[in-house]
């Protein structure tokens, strides 16, 4: 399916190793969905060369928008500036590290039609043992408090209606962004649809979702969300 304009974009928090190639790779597969199309980089207070890889990219590629933090804001923080500098009726966003295949993005383009959000969920995951079981629980907790029928909650491979998201409110800062996403677009009435996508091994480069620090900040705004909702 071919749309009629989108924005894509990508988190990225030192990511000096992974982020050209991903950029590069927007550039190559979009104008094959889209008839028009930006690219945007959320350097989410990198500390590596990604900024300055970022400038030299700019230099080749006039559609990309470069959204700067100074200060790292968390991964759901990268995902609100995504969100709110995104101009166009679709957006989607993946992450920088390079993980995901965008020639799939198909796959979302042909759902996106007879839903509001067109999701990811990830193929034979390629993350360690630790981090594919704590994923689990994550997801049944979620899935079990918030009578969330989704699977895989947090794959960033995901496309949505511009419209859906101006609709809500988010306020997570951490990797909980994206399961508030989905619980609140079901209760506004959004038809959430999901896809098998490949994961591909992470080849540079070190991720940060599993920093205790990271989880513990999740976890405490899925309890907040969790007992706002009870109240209503």
């Amino acid at each position: 399916m071919m749309l009629k304009n989108i924005s894509v974009f990508f988190p990225a928090y030192n990511e000096q190793d992974n982020i050209t190639r991903t950029v590069e790779q927007a550039f190559s597969v979009f104008p094959s969905f889209a008839e028009e199309f930006e690219v945007i980089v959320i350097d989410d207070g990198s500390r590596d060369a990604t900024g300055q890889r970022l400038e030299e990219l700019k230099k080749k590629h006039s559609r990309l928008k470069v959204i700067t933090h100074h200060n790292n804001r968390g991964y759901g923080g990268a995902l609100k500036s995504g969100f709110a500098n995104a101009v166009y009726d679709y957006v989607f966003f993946t992450d920088g590290d390079g993980q995901f295949d965008m020639r799939e993005f198909g796959k979302l383009a042909s759902l996106i039609e007879n839903c509001d959000i067109a999701a990811g969920i990830r193929v034979k995951r390629q993350d360690n043992i630790f981090r594919i079981v704590n994923a689990k629980l994550y997801n049944l907790l979620v899935r079990l408090l918030f009578a969330l029928k989704a699977r895989d909650i947090d794959c960033a491979f995901k496309l949505i209606k511009k419209k859906v998201i101006d609709s809500l409110n988010l306020h997570s800062d951490s990797q909980f962004i994206s399961a508030e996403l989905l619980i609140k677009a079901k209760r506004k009435g959004s038809v959430i649809k999901q896809v098998g996508v490949n994961h591909l091994p992470r080849e540079k480069g070190k991720a940060t979702g599993n920093n205790p620090l990271v989880v513990i900040r999740a976890f405490k705004e899925l309890f907040r969300l969790w007992k706002e909702l009870k109240t209503e």
